[in-house]
């Protein structure tokens, strides 16, 4: 198997420099860009596996950059990952509703990017999912087709919302989804779910967890994720 590819986006030489050095010590290929504008020809030229994408680019933005790539069908497929400052906490909504999926914030460690960078590709490497066999994360065993929850080996009543919530950021360990993303992805049947009632589904999701209720976090400014 090739090495991955992956595009780096930022037009911040220094940045760049940092990036591309840590990402080939761990064995990846990377091509870099330095404008929005030329990152759409660079995709559909080198076709990576993942995209690391600065959100304050000159020329075009990050954001129309994102949008640009989820709607073309030759590129909506491959993974986005966000670099943003700690001011940009709307757009970093506002991207991942567009479709990105993960962001990291400057200035971050070497070893944060690098594990951002392996979970996204593992997600998108792990093969289809199938939704009716059980899986388990820490101490908890998630059995889809059954619709049942056991914590430590103790059964848990949930509801079917909070069931389909739990069960879409448990897939996800480590991912930030926001109140939106979680509304499209649950079809709830015994609750209208709406982004504001999200943050009830997931006070009772908590608490029906007990003591192991900490593993749903709240990211401040973007909505929540499930502890890796």
């Amino acid at each position: 198997m090739g090495k991955q590819k992956i595009l780096v986006v930022d037009d911040e030489q220094n940045i760049l420099e940092l990036i591309s050095f840590t990402l080939n010590k761990e064995g990846y290929k990377v091509v870099s860009v330095d404008t929005g504008d030329k990152v759409f020809l660079k995709a559909k030229e080198e076709m990576p596996d993942l995209i690391l994408l600065d959100l304050m680019l000159p020329n075009v933005d990050g954001l129309d950059v994102c949008k640009t790539l989820k709607k073309d069908s030759q590129t909506q497929h491959i993974p986005i990952i966000m670099l943003t400052a700690k001011s940009e906490d709307a757009d970093v909504v506002t991207g991942l509703e567009l479709g990105a999926d993960d962001y990291v914030t400057k200035p971050f460690s070497p070893r944060v990017l690098v594990a951002r960078v392996r979970a996204v590709l593992r997600r998108k490497t792990s093969g289809s999912d199938d939704k009716s066999e059980p899986f388990n994360i820490h101490e908890i065993v998630i059995h889809p087709g059954r619709h049942e929850v056991l914590v430590n080996g103790e059964p848990v009543d949930l509801t079917f919302t909070e069931f389909n919530i739990l069960r879409f950021l448990s897939k996800r360990p480590g991912w930030v989804f926001t109140r939106y993303q979680i509304v499209d992805a649950v079809k709830g049947e015994d609750y209208p779910v709406t982004e504001r009632s999200v943050d009830v589904q997931i006070v009772g999701l908590r608490k029906k967890l007990g003591s192991y209720g900490h593993y749903i976090e709240t990211v401040r400014g973007v909505g929540y994720r499930f502890k890796e």
